[in-house]
């Protein structure tokens, strides 16, 4: 008996030899490297506005403790929130007066310098 090449069987013989699909599976899940951001957090009222803690950034300290910094944000009934930029704290803010609140910015775990805040505009200016 002679023996011929049959391309077609050979695709054939070859998709036999597949396992048969399972399952399908679930896709793993994304690895992320962050947590996820903690909730907004009411820290003080003042003068009918809301003060709350918002973005949120894990700091290291040089002793490599972990901590959370937070930024600022203004908020009043029917009027958009006013954020205070760039300044990350991990405390609780000073009322100043009724337009005026006192923060520490953080670095690192670490606090610095005071700032004012206007809480009109949410500018921070620093103490000196």
């Amino acid at each position: 008996m002679k023996l011929r090449w049959m391309p077609g069987v050979a695709v054939l013989a070859s998709g036999a030899c597949q396992a048969e699909p399972g399952p399908a599976a679930a896709p793993a899940a994304p690895r992320s490297a962050e947590a996820p951001a903690p909730p907004d957090s009411l820290v003080l009222e003042v003068s009918g506005a809301g003060v709350w803690h918002t973005l949120s950034r894990e700091a290291m300290s040089s002793g490599g403790e972990r901590c959370l910094e937070r930024t600022l944000e203004i908020r009043r009934d029917g009027a958009p929130p006013v954020r205070v930029p760039l300044l990350y704290t991990r405390d609780v803010p000073t009322v100043i007066d009724e337009s005026t609140l006192e923060a520490r910015v953080f670095r690192d775990c670490a606090p610095g310098d005071r700032y004012r805040i206007d809480m009109r505009t949410g500018q921070p200016t620093p103490i000196r």
